[in-house]
């Protein structure tokens, strides 16, 4: 047997072989790699609290249109909450919601409670309103801006406002010190 090729044979080898590039290692990758996770589950929550907060239905849990607004986050003093109720917190700003629409009040609540923590602001107020002019929905805004804040890390506590600030159509606002 002989370790020669026959010149026809090697012509045509490199024929075949015309084109083709070495490789410039010698690892071979069996599997591809993974692509990376995509986090469904997330995003479809995400998805399914932006569709609840612009729904125009409310839950049993909705309010009556007298009802007070009073939320604290979990750890927060009751001491803290009932001053706040009392009025006893000076007031840094206040944003009117009055006659917006809720995308555009949703906006106007994220850029006023952005403004007040740039400005490192402790208590707002926010005037949602009664909801008079609101057919048979009830308060829409007050519904929203309950949820929105409830939602919100920075915000520490809400309640309804005195009589004399707006009752039960606005709110106290405390803020997270930034």
């Amino acid at each position: 047997m002989s370790k020669r090729l026959d010149p026809a044979d090697r012509q045509l080898f490199m024929e075949a072989m015309a084109g083709v590039r070495p490789l410039t290692h010698d690892r071979v990758v069996l599997t591809p790699p993974k692509p990376p996770p995509v986090p469904r589950q997330a995003l479809a929550d995400a998805r399914d609290v932006l569709t609840e907060m612009m729904a125009e239905e409310y839950g049993p849990e909705a309010l009556a249109s007298g009802e007070e607004l009073v939320y604290a986050r979990p750890g927060l003093q009751r001491r803290v909450l009932q001053r706040l109720r009392r009025g006893h917190y000076s007031l840094g700003a206040e944003l009117d919601l009055h006659g917006m629409t809720v995308p555009v009040a949703r906006i106007a609540l994220q850029e006023f409670l952005l403004e007040c923590r740039r400005r490192h602001l402790h208590c707002v107020r926010i005037i949602h309103g009664k909801g008079r002019r609101s057919s048979n929905q009830g308060p829409v805004l007050k519904y929203k801006v309950d949820r929105w804040l409830r939602q919100r890390e920075d915000v520490l506590a809400f309640c309804s406002a005195r009589p004399a600030d707006g009752g039960t159509g606005a709110i106290y606002v405390l803020l997270r010190h930034a």
